[in-house]
């Protein structure tokens, strides 16, 4: 028996998580049955989505989450000793999964063999080819429809998602312009992933700067944020201009019957006919092994640098989680396990 380690929320988050909130459990895994396979985890995603819907699972539950993990035991033919597997298994050392089970119209249910990422660490797989590269390629291609010679604008632009959609907007031909918050992630938005303008949020004067940097106006903006920084942004975009929610990451901590009050949106909507529309990259579920060819082809070519912010160590999780919601990360924050 393969005795692992897994850890349980067991208290809903109030604010910022707490390492009470959580139980470390140490179990012994069943024997594996036909189909199935036991994968020991070598990386870990942390994301923000792991603040956003925790209240969806009644307590107490796993914490989930995506991983890397390489078969140390098979019973599915298809997925011998010595495969990488990419999993929603979560905060976990070992894993049995069921290959032979369909997956749904959810992420959670996503598991499939590693890409070949020629070389790379397998680690990519849970960033710019995984979940959140997959959100940023349907997003933004999907929902905003950039042209070349368009002007994109990118809220949490040094996160995970968003550092992968200024790269896309860059080999689209789309002049992009991204707000982060440290002086040193504006110049490495600038430096090392071609930004053509980068601000920091916490002391730029955000309207007078956005209006310097595109001073024809905004037609895509790529929202992470939420918060006042959105609706000076709309309030600057053009005719026909298109808005993709994809994270509201300012809220995630905030108690949700004292958020903070911005300026009314619908002025701006209405007099420049705006499109505005929330994103969900389940939706896509199916479409995804598009986007991960896509994305390893364009990091293959030098088009797309992953970037990473590792934290080591299974005792680290919580660490590198809280963290991550506290902004500490530069590009994918990820655990090695």
């Amino acid at each position: 028996m393969v005795k692992a380690r897994k850890y349980v929320v067991k208290k809903y988050f109030e604010g910022v998580p707490k390492r009470s909130d959580y139980e470390l459990i140490e179990y012994e895994l069943p024997p594996l049955k036909d189909g199935e396979i036991m994968v020991k985890t070598e990386w870990i995603s942390v994301d923000p989505c792991l603040r956003i819907y925790h209240r969806v699972h009644p307590l107490p539950y796993d914490q989930f989450s995506y991983q890397v993990g390489i078969v140390e035991q098979s019973k599915d033919p298809k997925h011998p000793v010595g495969t990488r597997i990419v999993s929603h298994e979560g905060w976990r050392d070992y894993a049995v999964i069921d290959m032979t089970k369909k997956a749904s119209n959810n992420n959670l249910d996503a598991k499939y063999k590693l890409p070949d990422l020629n070389g790379m660490s397998p680690s990519i797989a849970i960033g710019t080819v995984g979940m959140p590269g997959i959100s940023a390629y349907f997003a933004f291609l999907e929902v905003c429809q950039p042209k070349a010679g368009e002007t994109v604008v990118i809220t949490g632009a040094a996160g995970a998602v968003g550092s992968v959609v200024g790269q896309i907007a860059k080999i689209k031909g789309c002049k992009v312009i991204g707000f982060a918050g440290s002086d040193d992630k504006v110049k490495w938005l600038e430096k090392e992933l071609g930004f053509d303008k980068a601000f920091n949020y916490k002391t730029a004067d955000i309207q007078k700067e956005l209006k310097a940097a595109a001073p024809n106006g905004v037609d895509c903006y790529f929202d992470n944020v939420g918060g006042a920084i959105s609706s000076i942004i709309v309030g600057q975009m053009n005719k026909r201009g298109r808005v993709v929610v994809c994270g509201s990451i300012s809220t995630y901590n905030g108690d949700p019957t004292q958020l903070p009050k911005a300026t009314i949106l619908q002025p701006s909507i209405l007099a420049n006919e705006l499109r505005i529309e929330g994103f969900h990259v389940p939706s896509y579920l199916d479409r995804w092994p598009e986007a991960i060819e896509q994305l390893i082809t364009w990091v293959k070519n030098g088009q797309l640098k992953p970037t990473e912010h590792v934290t080591v160590g299974f005792d680290k999780l919580f660490d590198a989680f809280v963290g991550m919601l506290a902004g500490e990360n530069t590009g994918k924050a990820v655990v090695k396990v």
